[in-house]
C-alpha cells in the first residue's frame, strides 16, 4: 500500500507569507512560495514517494476545509511547514487534524520548530516530532523509518517526546551537493500549475513571478536575521541553475520574472560572473532579481544587468553607524551610498528595505533613516519595525534586557496579521515604532514626489512594471489611508 504524505502550508490569515524572512501579511500583498517546503517535496519524490504539496493560505482554504481533505485522503504522514508568528495556530491546526485522523504522523518544520523543538512539542500531543534544521533529508528519513514501522531514535534531524522524555537527534543531515535536489519550477508545475502561481505576488517583482534558489546559506551575521542555514553556504553547479532556467523558459513562458532567492546571490563574485556568463552563452532570455549586499561591486552588478537582471533587494536598514553596528551589519553609510551610485550606474534597480526600532535607535535615528531612503530614491522601499526571533542574536539581546514584552507568540502580529513588535524598551513604546513605519511608508510614497514621477515614467515605458505598480499599490494605498484617518502616522519627536 502506498504511503501517503502532505506536504502542509497550514490555513493562517488570508494571504500571510510564511517563508518571508519577516513572515507576516504584507502591506503590498507581497506571499512567498513555500520554496523550502517545496524543495523538500522534491527529495521525497526522488527517494520514491509521491508525496502532495498543498498550500492552504494561496488556496484560500479554511482549518475546516483542510482538515476535510486531509481525512478524506487519509494521509499517513503530514509535514507541516510553520513560523514564530503562526505557531499557536498551527499547533491548533494540527489538533483539529489530529482529532479526525488520529494515526497519521504530524511533523512540525522550518526556523520556530528547529530553535524552540521541546516547547514546540510540550504545548500540544498533536505534534508527533519536529525536524532540526534543513529538512530535505530528514523528512526522508523520516517516512522511510514510519513506513517500514521503525523506531525513530536514529532519524538524524528530528526530535519527539517519548515517555514525556525529550529526545533530540541532531540537526538534519545538510544536502551538501544542491544538484541532487529536483528543480523547484518544475515542482510548482506539477503541483500548482499555472493557474495557482500566478496567485503569488512579491510587490518589487513583475508579475507573474517564481522564487527559486541557486545557492543557500549566507557568510554574513546580521544579528535580526531569521534565514536558515545561513552559516553553512552552498552553491549549485552552474550548468544545474542553467538547465533550470532552460526550463523554465521553454515551460512557464507565462512568467515575467524570477526571483533568486538566494540569501546573498552574488555572495562569490567569481561565480556569480561564471553564472551571468552561462545565462548570455546559453541564450537565457528571462529577467531576474535577486538578494544582494552593498558591497556588490560595479562588474558584478553590470554583468547582472547584461545577463538579464533587473533589480536588487537589498537590505540598507539604517544609514547611523551606531545602529548597524547593534545588529552586526558590517556597513556603513559610505558603503550604502556608493552601492546605490553603482546600481543606477549599471541600470540595476533597488529595493531598499529598511528596520525601524533597532537596538540604539531613537527618534532621530529614525527620522535619518527615513530622509535616507528619500535621498537614496530606490525603486521600491520597505519599512518593517524590528522583529526578534527565536534562534537569533537579536532575540538574545531582547530576552537578556527583558526587552519582550510578551512571549505570546500570536502577538508577534496585529489581528490582521501586520507587524507587530513585541520590543519594549524604556525610552521607545512598540506602538511608537510601529507609528515610526507608517510614517516612514507616508513619507516615502505618499508624499513624494520623486517617488510618484518615476513610477508613473516605468508604468508608461514598460506595461509589466505598470502591473506591478498598480497591483502593489491597491493594497499599499488602503493601508496609506487607514494610517492618516487614524493618526498612525503621527509620531513623538
Amino acid at each position: 500500500m502506498t504511503y501517503k504524505i502532505l506536504m502542509l502550508n497550514p490555513p493562517f490569515k488570508k494571504d500571510y507569507s510564511r517563508q518571508s524572512r519577516s513572515p507576516c501579511v504584507t502591506k503590498s500583498r507581497t506571499m512567498y512560495y513555500p520554496y523550502y517546503l517545496a524543495y523538500a517535496t522534491g527529495a521525497l519524490e526522488k527517494a520514491g514517494y509521491k508525496p502532495e504539496l498543498i498550500d492552504a493560505i494561496v488556496m484560500n482554504w479554511t482549518t475546516e476545509k483542510t482538515v476535510e481533505y486531509i481525512k478524506e485522503k487519509k494521509f499517513d504522514l503530514i509535514i507541516m511547514d510553520t513560523s514564530t508568528p503562526s505557531i499557536l495556530n498551527d499547533l491548533k491546526t494540527a489538533e483539529a487534524i489530529k482529532k479526525e485522523l488520529p494515526d497519521c504522523h504530524i511533523s512540525m518544520v522550518n526556523t520556530h520548530p528547529t530553535n524552540m523543538p521541546e516547547w514546540t512539542l510540550r504545548q500540544t500531543k498533536a505534534v508527533d516530532s519536529v525536524c532540526i534544521g534543513e529538512f530535505d533529508n530528514t523528512v526522508v528519513f523520516l517516512a522511510d523509518a514510519l513506513s517500514k514501522r521503525k523506531s525513530l531514535n536514529d532519524v538524524q534531524g528530528t526530535a519527539f517526546i517519548e515517555n514525556n522524555k525529550f529526545i533530540h537527534n541532531g540537526s538534519g543531515k545538510l544536502v551538501e551537493n544542491l544538484d541532487e535536489l529536483p528543480f523547484v519550477s518544475e515542482i510548482y508545475m506539477r503541483h500548482f500549475g499555472e493557474k495557482q502561481i500566478k496567485e503569488y505576488f512579491y510587490a518589487s517583482i513583475q508579475w507573474p513571478e517564481i522564487q527559486m534558489l541557486t545557492a543557500r546559506g549566507c557568510k554574513f551575521g546580521c544579528s535580526f536575521c531569521n534565514i536558515p542555514m545561513k552559516q553553512s553556504y552552498r552553491a549549485r553547479s552552474i550548468p544545474n541553475v542553467i538547465e533550470e532556467l532552460k526550463y523554465i523558459q521553454k515551460n512557464m513562458p507565462f512568467l515575467n520574472e524570477i526571483m533568486f532567492e538566494d540569501d546573498t546571490f552574488p555572495m562569490v563574485k567569481e561565480r556569480t560572473i561564471d553564472l551571468c556568463n552561462a545565462m548570455i552563452k546559453e541564450g537565457i532570455k528571462l529577467t531576474w532579481s535577486c538578494n544582494a549586499r552593498v558591497n556588490t561591486d560595479l562588474e558584478t552588478l553590470q554583468k547582472m544587468k547584461e545577463a538579464g537582471g533587473r533589480l536588487t533587494c537589498v537590505g540598507f536598514e539604517t544609514p547611523t553607524q551606531q545602529v548597524l553596528n547593534s545588529v552586526i551589519k558590517g556597513q556603513n553609510k559610505v558603503m550604502q551610498v556608493e552601492f546605490k551610485k553603482r546600481a543606477d550606474k549599471a541600470g540595476i534597480l533597488v529595493n531598499g528595505c529598511f528596520i525601524l526600532g533597532l537596538p540604539n535607535d531613537t527618534p532621530e535615528t529614525m527620522q535619518a533613516t527615513i530622509d535616507f531612503a528619500k535621498f537614496l530614491n530606490s525603486n521600491t522601499s520597505q519599512f518593517y519595525p524590528m522583529m526578534v526571533y527565536p534562534g537569533t542574536k537579536a532575540f538574545q539581546w531582547a530576552k537578556e534586557n527583558n526587552f519582550i514584552s510578551t512571549e505570546d507568540f500570536s502577538k508577534w502580529l496585529t489581528p490582521e496579521g501586520l507587524h507587530n513588535t513585541v520590543i519594549k524598551r524604556p525610552e521607545l513604546s512598540p506602538e511608537e515604532v510601529l507609528k515610526w513605519c507608517n510614517k516612514a511608508r507616508m513619507d516615502f510614497y505618499a508624499k513624494n514626489p520623486r517617488y510618484w514621477k518615476k513610477a508613473i515614467i516605468q508604468s508608461i515605458k514598460n506595461p509589466k512594471e505598470g502591473i506591478r505598480i498598480a497591483k502593489a499599490g491597491k493594497v499599499l494605498i488602503k493601508h496609506l489611508a487607514k494610517s492618516i484617518l487614524s493618526k498612525d502616522a503621527k509620531v513623538k519627536k
